[in-house]
């Protein structure tokens, strides 16, 4: 079943169109990863499916509801939670209360600490560091947390923004098996990254944006094996 649609989105910045006429599926249960260089337009895409950044034109489809005008905080509500690039976490909030406010969207309360409890599982250093305040963690802990908080809102869809950049090898390998779990444990997710050799490796499908537009889309396995994306994104010549 196809959970997110985006059919023929366009987005600007004032005159400037950063990305053109966008036709992106995510089925119920995939990994899907947008890669690119930097500019190309990902990120934007993002922030439109979350609602962060009006479209121009076209349309976002979530569940078979067109959701192209509907406020950010109410598809954080119908269930798309972003874990944002640079992560945004309130760094004078402990750890426990970040993730407490990825939860303020829901109405169901009820099983509130029993999903405290799985990312505690998915993140054991988040609970170990429970009391302490977000802004004092490592950039991988931060990451974590952003993941975490994002959990908290119990999504359908995760939408995951960059989230190797700037981490240690190890951290990035941990972040990229810990993604792989949350899809395994029923998240549909949908993944911009510049690590363009994880995020083929994980992806069930996969888009290439260059200049705002699709260029190129095939399975992660497809796309890993393709020439032109060897040597403009894995750096193999």
């Amino acid at each position: 079943m196809t959970l997110l649609e985006l059919s023929g989105v366009s987005v600007h910045y004032g005159r400037i169109r950063a990305v053109s006429d966008l036709t992106i599926t995510v089925d119920e249960g995939e990994i899907v990863t947008l890669i690119g260089a930097n500019g190309a337009g990902k990120s934007t895409t993002m922030r439109a499916i979350s609602g962060i950044r009006p479209v121009s034109s076209g349309t976002i489809t979530f569940e078979g509801e067109d959701i192209t005008r509907l406020r950010a905080d109410l598809r954080v509500v119908r269930g798309i939670s972003q874990a944002p690039e640079g992560r945004g976490i309130f760094p004078g909030m402990t750890v426990a209360e970040n993730l407490d406010m990825g939860a303020y969207a829901r109405k169901d309360r009820k099983n509130l600490d029993a999903e405290l409890d799985q990312v505690y599982e998915l993140f054991p250093r988040l609970k170990e560091r429970s009391s302490q305040a977000g802004g004092t963690l490592s950039g991988g802990e931060q990451q974590m947390l952003a993941i975490g908080r994002a959990l908290m809102a119990k999504p359908k869809l995760l939408l995951l923004d960059e989230p190797s950049m700037g981490l240690a090898p190890q951290f990035i390998q941990q972040i990229f098996r810990i993604i792989t779990e949350i899809n395994k444990q029923g998240t549909t997710v949908l993944l911009v990254e510049q690590n363009a050799q994880q995020a083929l490796s994980r992806a069930h499908r996969a888009y290439v944006l260059e200049t705002g537009e699709i260029v190129k889309t095939g399975s992660g396995r497809e796309l890993l094996a393709d020439d032109s994306i060897k040597e403009a994104y894995l750096g193999v010549a």
